[in-house]
């Protein structure tokens, strides 16, 4: 089995994202790693106060919704689990700067795969994490992601 013991686990916080957790935890549980969870923040704003207005006022929801994937990962793994969040950049580049900067050995992320025909087998931003990321790259698909 590769040699993967520092695991990145990055969300869009949609509905889907507890099953991406999920198939994380139950690899880093097996391999005895460590697992981060990273959400990046996605707002398109004039000025980088308001960005950092909107980013204050959806901040409660998006800290529940990580905080809860946290305490799921903790217990599949039965140890700590990092959270993130990144608030600069587009999804796929800071994911991949992140993985990049944290030396992790694996990026675990999902696609929704829901839009048009370039989408059909992977999401855009797993796509270009998929051929950016210094490291191999799972992603999750999920239900429905492939069905016309």
């Amino acid at each position: 089995m590769p040699e993967w013991s520092k695991v990145c686990c990055a969300l869009d916080l949609s509905d889907s994202s507890g099953v991406i957790v999920g198939k994380a935890a139950s690899l880093v549980r097996r391999l005895q790693g460590a697992l981060t969870l990273l959400h990046v923040y996605e707002a398109h704003a004039p000025s980088p106060d308001l960005l950092l207005e909107r980013y204050e006022h959806a901040a409660p929801e998006i800290e529940q919704k990580l905080a809860a994937h946290q305490r799921e990962a903790e217990r599949v793994i039965g140890g700590p689990v990092r959270t993130v969040i990144l608030t600069e950049g587009p999804p796929a580049a800071a994911i991949v700067r992140f993985a990049r900067e944290g030396s992790f050995d694996l990026v675990v992320t999902g696609t929704h795969a829901d839009k048009g025909l370039a989408r059909v087998l992977l999401g855009s931003v797993a796509q270009r994490v998929v051929r950016e990321a210094p490291c191999p790259v799972m992603v999750v698909r999920q239900a429905g992601a492939l069905q016309g």
